[in-house]
Parts: structure tokens; sequence; C-alpha cells
């Protein structure tokens, strides 16, 4: 069961309580150059992210802040750090969130109070994100035992793996993170002002798994999920799957966003394979593919990488299946929407369990794109 938590509002995109876990990401491009920021933020609403946040380093990205807002569809978060002048303006120039960062905000409460009076004038929302390097860096605290090898006079090696020295460390730096975001939070109340989420990120899986368990335990503000500085494609999607999905399973959670070393748009599809696996969002393309193996007789690979990426822009929910074999090839294919199995030379397209034909090789990806475009909104079947 999903944690009841308190809800607030980014823009028209409510977040906890029991609104759908909302899915976020951010861009890459210098904000004070508008048209770039813009066109990112579009290709981000093609491929269904909610909620859009921007850096904002210096005050020339602040003041555009307004223009970006008129030209997007989605609710867009001010990023801060360091400077609560930044803040003010972004408050400003009407966004719908800001986040600040306990970790670096200059002058803590004196900072705060001013963007929290800016913030409830405005009515809108605030991220307390707590990022564990942050912390560290405040604190100038010793970092977690890494595993060590030495080589001994005798020419063998040692290996030193401290695990209980290190899980004791991530203890307590989760405790740290916690303390810090329940400091803000305790000030924000004390401003009468509770539009807020928070985030407990982490770079390591385990530690931002035990900040966001402890600060579930202790406080009903909705939580903002996510492994920060994950790394490329896939080490970064795997290290979000596990974090957040472990969190998620556990109803801990209510919005997220997958941080990657890619485009951001890259991100989304992520987020919502995730929500998708565990059963919390319907939307989107649930795509079934066989890894191929010495059984298959056509190019699988090809034609799922290539339906994958041609129904990337697909919110409608539907299950589509390319299969290689037959062996599981019929089975997958009949339980999907659309399916494809494949032989040699040849596969049999499947819609709604029924076989619909069967097709030659070189016509598989036109003939499986068809069967879903008849399935989609006409918006989506030209798409």
């Amino acid at each position: 069961m999903r944690k009841k938590t308190r809800q607030i509002h980014v823009g028209n995109v409510a977040i906890g309580g029991d609104a759908p876990i909302a899915v976020q990401s951010m861009t890459t491009t210098y904000t004070r150059d508008i048209v770039s920021t813009v066109a990112q933020i579009h290709r981000l609403e093609d491929v269904g992210c909610e909620i859009a946040r921007v850096a904002v380093p210096e005050m020339e990205d602040a003041v555009v802040l307004g223009e970006i807002k008129r030209r997007i569809h989605i609710p867009l978060v001010a990023d801060i750090h360091y400077n609560p002048a930044l803040a003010i303006e972004a408050i400003k120039q009407g966004i719908d969130k800001v986040r600040i960062n306990p970790g670096n905000l200059l002058n803590g409460r004196k900072s705060l109070e001013l963007i929290v009076k800016a913030a409830k004038e405005r009515n809108i929302a605030m991220r307390i994100g707590v990022n564990s390097g942050s912390i560290d860096a405040l604190d100038k605290l010793a970092q977690v035992q890494r595993i060590q090898v030495r080589l001994r006079d005798d020419g063998t090696l040692e290996r030193s793996d401290p695990t209980e020295a290190r899980r004791k460390e991530r203890e307590h730096l989760a405790g740290r993170m916690v303390a810090k975001a329940l400091e803000y939070v305790s000030w924000c109340e004390e401003l009468d002002y509770h539009e807020i989420v928070v985030s407990l990120k982490s770079s390591t899986v385990l530690t931002a798994v035990e900040a966001y368990r402890l600060f579930s335990q202790r406080s009903d503000y909705p939580l903002h999920l996510g492994i920060t500085e994950a790394g490329t494609l896939v080490a970064g999607s795997v290290k979000s799957a596990l974090g957040m999905g472990m969190l998620l399973s556990e109803g801990i959670g209510d919005t997220l966003r997958v941080s990657l070393s890619a485009e951001p748009e890259e991100e989304i599809p992520v987020a919502y394979e995730i929500l998708r696996s565990l059963e919390l969002r319907n939307r989107g393309v649930t795509f079934v593919s066989c890894p191929s193996c010495g059984r298959v007789e056509i190019d699988v690979i090809s034609v799922a990488n290539e339906v994958e990426k041609r129904l990337a822009k697909v919110q409608t929910p539907i299950h589509v299946a390319v299969m290689g074999c037959v062996v599981n090839g019929p089975g997958e294919s009949r339980d999907a929407d659309v399916g494809l199995a494949g032989g040699k030379g040849k596969g049999v397209i499947f819609r709604k369990g029924e076989v619909i034909k069967t097709v030659p090789e070189d016509q598989f990806l036109d003939a499986v794109l068809k069967e879903v475009a008849s399935l989609l909104p006409e918006a989506e079947a030209r798409v």
C-alpha cells in the first residue's frame, strides 16, 4: 500500500495524497538560451514529462523564466543553489516550484525565510532537496570507506572489505540528511508554510534508500525520489530502477526523476517503465521482446529497437510484443495488443489475440506499426 502523504500542487500537477506518481526531468541547456530551453522542454512534453526543472546559476537565467513559462505547457521548476536572490527572482517570474538545497543555501534560515515569504505570496511550492554530497561537504566528515587492496611483502594481495563500517557510515549519512531536511521543514512550518516536497538523493543507492525510508517514517510530506548522478543510460537506469523500485514497492514516493548522463528525453521512458513494472502507472507502451538466442531466425534485435523507437511518443496504454521464435513467440504475441511472432523469413502478426496475417521479414516493421496505429487515437497514430 502506498503511504498517504500530504498533497501539494506544482502548477496543475498534484503531488502526494492519492495523485498519480508524477514523472519529472531537467533540461541540459543554458536556461538563458530561451529558444533551446523551450525546444528541449517541448521534446520532454512529447514523451510524457509532467514537470520540467531548469538550472538557475546566474541572474540572467532567472530573468528569462517568465518567458520560458509562457511558451511551455507543463509546470516549471527553478533549481537554486547558494544565492537566495535567484530564488526570489525566479518566483517573481511566475515559476511553479522552487528547489533549494539545504547543503549549500547561503545564510541558511535567514535566506529560507525570504524565499518562503515570496513563495507564500505567490502560492507556489518548494522542494527541500538534500543531496548526500552537499551534506558531506557541509559537515566536512569522512567519506564512506571503500574496498581496498594491498600488496603484501611476500607478493600476495590482501583484500580489505569494510562492509560493516560502510553500512554504519551509510546509516550515519542518511541520518544527517534526514535531520537537515527536517530542520528546514520545521523552519517552514514555523512560518506557516506547508507546500513542501522533500528529496534525499545520493549517488549511492543504499544511502538514498535508507534516507528516504527514515524520512518517510518521521514525516508525511510528499517525497520526490531520485538517485542523483546515477550515471550513463545503462548504469543510471539500473541504479534508478533498483533504488526507486525498492522504495516504490514499499509505498514510498510521490514523484520521481531518473537522472541520466543522456538527453533528458531518455529519462522519461525509463521512469514510466519503472512505474509500469510495479503497476503504479499505466501510460505508454508496455514493450516485450525476446533477448535473441540460437533459436531465433530473424533479426529480432533490429526490429524490436526500431519499433520501440517509433513508439516512444505514444502515451496511450498499449502492449506490444516482438518475438523471434516459436518457443515463446506465439504465446507472448497473442497476449499483447499487437504482437509479432517471427520465424524463418516470415512472421505472424497478432492483434488482440487473433492472427491477422503472415508477412515476409522485410514487412515486419510496417505491419507491426500499422496494427499499433489502428488502436491509437488519430493524433498519436500520425506520430
